[in-house]
């Protein structure tokens, strides 16, 4: 098992707790991620972004997405329609799948689309005002002024 020390990154960092356990489930997942079903992760704009799975075979009915606690998880069950036909020969997949997604914080699903055996899912990344970079004003003056005043204060005593 592949272990990453990051002891060294929390003496200068604030808040990145959940990184040593995001980056150890990946490395996890890594090693005994499935390939079903392909997917593609795309930057659609600055903010945005689009996961396309190739789902063929599936309805709309047979999936399911749902976000939980920053995982998006994509599931798919198909029906017991495909138990009752006798194969020569089965290369199309036809079993049910879970493939799971680690969002980051303040990423939010705007969407779902299912066209042609292709699920898309498009996410946007909303930056709260509070963490949008600000310009700070400096008061060199005003500092200047209060500091003359202190020192014409001390003066006059």
């Amino acid at each position: 098992m592949t272990t990453i020390d990051l002891s060294p990154l929390y003496r200068n960092t604030v808040g990145f707790d959940r990184m040593a356990a995001l980056l150890d489930a990946a490395t996890r997942r890594e090693q005994t991620a499935p390939g079903y079903p392909p997917y593609n992760i795309e930057v659609t704009g600055e903010n945005d972004y689009e996961i396309t799975l190739a789902v063929a075979g599936f309805s709309e009915e047979e999936l399911h997405i749902e976000v939980e606690n920053g995982v998006l998880t994509v599931k798919g069950k198909r029906g017991d329609s495909a138990q009752d036909k006798q194969y020569l020969h089965q290369g199309i997949a036809t079993r049910g799948f879970v493939r799971k997604f680690n969002l980051a914080d303040h990423v939010l699903i705007q969407g779902a689309t299912y066209i042609n055996g292709i699920l898309s899912v498009q996410l946007h990344r909303e930056i709260p005002e509070a963490m949008k970079p600000r310009t700070i004003a400096i008061n060199a003056e005003s500092q200047r002024d209060r500091l003359t005043a202190v020192i014409h204060e001390k003066k006059a005593s």
